[in-house]
């Protein structure tokens, strides 16, 4: 609770401003922002993203019988940088049912484990899709060569022994080869991406390229114009129109 000895922060969680629950019934998009190096702040926003959830479930439950009308979809990048979610375990397997999903973005699945400890396994065991984008970190690799599986193989061995005579032999059989070892996985064309999908084997494809993607002219990678000024949306100096009636 030692942040709470700070002004700016009292105030910041005296109010509800958000209005979470709502986010459900229209389409709305929230930005939560945060420093990548500095970690004080974090715990602010592992509260707000798990009363965002409970709030969500409740009111799908209560008012919507169980389904909100609007997706709500949680990218939550970085997952293993913005704090522990509390109960988010708990929170992963119920959401899917009430139509919130959670999409989960970490270098490496070892961050994870790091961070929710034995409750790892169970936040991945509820993803029903994962897509690899390439890595090194030996723990990814290792589980993701096991989950991809083997292929069979056909193995020819010759022989030959010299003596009084010359003698020759032939043996066939079938093998079991991984389909990726952790040295190829650790390769992997940074084109390519490894997609598993629930019911559906593994399989390779290329990654999406962004600048064929039809509203890409309105990014500002594409026109520095669309660039958001975070600064200028945070002012709080009011500008009041001709027709506005103000105290």
């Amino acid at each position: 609770l030692a942040p709470f000895d700070i002004r700016e922060v009292r105030e910041l969680m005296e109010d509800d401003e958000m209005e979470l629950d709502t986010i459900g019934d229209e389409k709305t998009v929230l930005f939560l922002t945060m420093s990548d190096t500095d970690t004080t702040f974090n715990f602010i926003l592992a509260m707000l993203q798990s009363q965002l959830i409970n709030l969500l479930c409740d009111r799908a439950d209560d008012k919507y019988g169980g389904r909100l009308p609007v997706h709500v979809r949680l990218i939550l990048d970085e997952f293993a940088n913005i704090g522990q979610i509390p109960n988010f375990d708990k929170l992963i397997a119920t959401i899917r049912s009430r139509e919130i999903s959670a999409v989960l973005i970490f270098q490496a699945q070892s961050q994870l484990k790091a961070l929710y400890k034995d409750s790892a396994d169970t936040i991945v065991g509820n993803m029903d899709c994962s897509i690899f984008l390439g890595g090194k970190e030996p723990g990814t690799l290792k589980e993701l060569a096991a989950a991809l599986g083997k292929e069979t193989i056909d193995s020819y061995n010759t022989g030959e022994s010299r003596g009084r005579e010359v003698s020759h032999s032939l043996n066939y059989q079938k093998l079991g080869k991984e389909l990726m070892s952790v040295d190829e996985l650790a390769v992997l064309d940074g084109g390519k991406c490894i997609l598993q999908l629930r019911g559906v084997r593994p399989f390779l494809s290329n990654k999406y390229d962004l600048t064929k993607h039809p509203l890409y002219r309105y990014t500002a990678d594409y026109d520095k114009k669309y660039a958001f000024d975070i600064a200028r949306f945070l002012s709080h100096r009011l500008k009041p129109k001709p027709d506005d009636a103000v105290e």
